[in-house]
């Protein structure tokens, strides 16, 4: 396992981190999955692992909680807030009244006094900079955070939040934690070179692109990934994005192979290889998927695949944009473009 630097602030952290997404309903693993899951990550020198609320409502929460049990010191714990939990309409959002509760709701279901990085896990438009930040300031002075970061925030947005802070004196995001693999790599373009700039510890989410660069996802097989089960528009081959990511991922098979590579190897390798990413967040469901990751820990791309990668898909390119999470919400709605 590689280590690197968190950022500016100091923390060695792995160069694959542990994502809890999949643990409970949503990934069909039970609390014996998940607690092995976690023993053999931090066997393999894994020190993060990566939550949120909304992953089942909680239950990834509570499952991290009984799996960490008795080794929480070892571990640099991270979760997030901000999407909705329930149907009431103030529980959701970037508010210091919803982040207040959310966080104690958390560390409730983790079973921890403190979490290491407490994650904004998407731009809320209706609360302002200086709410949110003043917020996670006094979350932190009271010590039930270390740092605070974003997850998936447009790269103007990252930058705004830096200047609020600046401002307002308050504390600022030291992490930014993005989707980011060889089929999409749109945060080239803006949100890396800002993340650098400012000096944000990068935690890359998706890296093996929803399954697609799992190396179970060809044209000539049918795919089964669980992914697809779940969001089957991803894979429908009729979308022609699909199309365009499967030929790539028929391009890269063929790299891979001669390269000596499995492909989650290759894909991992590139976006641990990219000079502004702390981490690759992995999201395995059973032991035989994270046996697979983890041979890619020390995996270094030479500049040769690289630059064959670069060939297959170019810099700064989207395959799916549609599936990006940080369009701005002028985008979205129409009234804000023309009335």
């Amino acid at each position: 396992m590689q280590y690197r630097t968190l950022g500016r602030t100091g923390v060695q952290v792995g160069s694959l981190a542990l994502g809890a997404m999949n643990f409970g309903a949503i990934g069909h693993t039970t609390q014996d999955d998940a607690t092995a899951i976690v023993d053999a990550a931090l066997e393999a020198g894994i020190n993060v692992i990566d939550t949120a609320d909304r992953y089942g409502q909680g239950e990834s929460e509570q499952m991290v909680g009984k799996a960490i049990a008795g080794r929480r010191d070892d571990i640099v714990l991270a979760t997030k807030a901000n999407s909705p939990m329930g149907t009431e309409r103030n529980h959701q959002g970037s508010s210091r009244r919803w982040l207040i509760t959310a966080l104690e709701d958390s560390l409730r279901r983790l079973n921890v006094d403190h979490v290491d990085l407490y994650q904004i896990h998407r731009w809320d438009p209706c609360t302002s900079d200086e709410e949110t930040l003043s917020a996670l300031t006094d979350l932190q002075r009271a010590g039930k955070i270390r740092y605070f970061g974003s997850s998936t925030f447009p790269a103007y947005r990252i930058v705004q939040a830096q200047w609020a802070a600046r401002e307002n004196r308050s504390g600022r995001y030291v992490t930014e934690q993005p989707g980011y693999s060889i089929l999409q790599r749109g945060i080239e373009t803006h949100v890396l070179p800002v993340t650098e700039e400012y000096g944000l510890g990068v935690l890359a989410w998706s890296p093996l692109a929803s399954g697609w660069l799992s190396g179970a996802v060809r044209r000539d097989r049918e795919i089964t990934t669980h992914r697809a089960a779940v969001l089957p528009e991803r894979f429908d081959p009729s979308v022609p994005s699909n199309q365009a990511r499967m030929d790539a991922v028929e391009r890269l098979a063929v790299l891979a192979e001669e390269s000596g590579l499995t492909m989650i190897q290759l894909a991992l390798g590139f976006v641990t290889a990219h000079r502004g990413v702390t981490s690759a967040i992995i999201g395995p469901r059973t032991l035989d998927h994270l046996r697979s990751q983890l041979a890619a820990a020390d995996t270094v791309l030479s500049p040769e695949i690289l630059d064959a990668i670069d060939e297959i898909v170019p810099p700064g390119v989207d395959l799916a944009p549609q599936e990006k999470f940080d369009t701005p919400p002028s985008l979205l709605d129409p009234a804000s473009r023309r009335r």
